[in-house]
């Protein structure tokens, strides 16, 4: 029983055509369903009906995030957990949630992100038969990474949101940036046993620091980048290495400015095993192993 993973991101984007043109062309996306304000799309590996929401608004950042459950019992679990932090819980049927479906909770976290938990969202297949499958399709383009990995989000108080997620919500720290004072300035947990499913930094409630994609290897990396640099796309951060998580990465932004990333490597973590700590001077290397430096562009989020 529990989480177990994310699910998907709703982003914000001002032109919805040419974010679709964009997650589905240059990313590499498939498109399941869209409506007047919304697209939902899909990557290749992915069962369910959508792994990212775009939604039609006139700024960018992030509008929710979801987590998948196990059970639909899940639900019922999480809310009362929720009742008893105080935290206000809204139910949504399939309706209400629209393409895809399911059934869902969707509450406020302390630190002004929406997020919701679901159980039952379509399964609509990857992109692979189910017999005698080849490894991957032969007609992917774009990036087309296999499938969506983490979120990483920005709020005031991280050592609040840190153990809101753990004592609430059964996440496990794996890793976190201690500052002199002896609070977190950052914090990476997980519930599927990767290194991290969602990450915080200190910076504005409520802010999207990017969300990210996994590849397999470091090689897809440096093809993701070749892609970018070819479509011309904004590349944020060149292909690197992370020290907090062991991760390799790429960052970049899509057209309305939401900073993607394709991330792969890492770890393998048990809910047992004690937190990895990085000191304040070493942020930079925490956080890009190489440069050791944090610069201020990659401080910049969107709310």
């Amino acid at each position: 029983m529990g989480i177990l993973r994310l699910s998907h991101v709703e982003i914000k984007v001002p032109d919805l055509e040419l974010a679709t043109a964009y997650y589905s062309e240059v990313v590499g996306m498939v498109e399941t369903a869209r409506t007047s304000e919304r697209v939902y799309l899909k990557c290749w590996d992915e069962q369910q009906h959508h792994s990212v929401i775009l939604n039609f608004e006139p700024t960018h950042g992030l509008s929710y995030m979801s987590w998948k459950v196990e059970n639909e019992a899940d639900l019922d679990y999480y809310a009362g957990r929720l009742k008893d932090a105080g935290i206000e819980v809204r139910w949504l049927d399939a309706e209400e949630l629209g393409p895809g479906g399911g059934r869902a909770i969707r509450f406020t976290t302390p630190s002004s992100h929406q997020m919701e938990l679901i159980h039952g969202m379509e399964l609509v297949g990857n992109l692979l038969p189910t017999f005698n499958p080849p490894p991957k399709p032969l007609n992917l383009v774009g990036v087309a990474p296999p499938r969506l990995d983490h979120v990483f989000i920005t709020l005031e108080d991280v050592g609040g949101m840190t153990r809101f997620l753990e004592d609430v919500l059964d996440f496990h720290l794996t890793e976190q940036v201690m500052g002199d004072d002896g609070f977190q300035i950052a914090t990476w947990l997980e519930v599927s046993h990767s290194s991290h499913d969602i990450a915080l930094v200190t910076g504005p409630d409520g802010g999207l620091h990017h969300f990210a994609y996994w590849v397999d290897d470091w090689n897809e990396i440096r093809d993701a980048a070749d892609v970018l640099a070819y479509h011309g796309v904004r590349i944020d951060t060149n292909p690197t290495r992370h020290g907090a998580t062991r991760g390799h990465c790429l960052y970049f932004f899509d057209p309305a400015g939401n900073r993607n990333e394709v991330f792969t490597g890492g770890y393998w973590t048990d809910p047992d095993d004690e937190p990895i700590t990085w000191t304040e001077g070493e942020m930079g290397r925490a956080m890009f192993y190489y440069d050791g430096v944090v610069n201020q562009r990659f401080l910049t989020v969107h709310t």
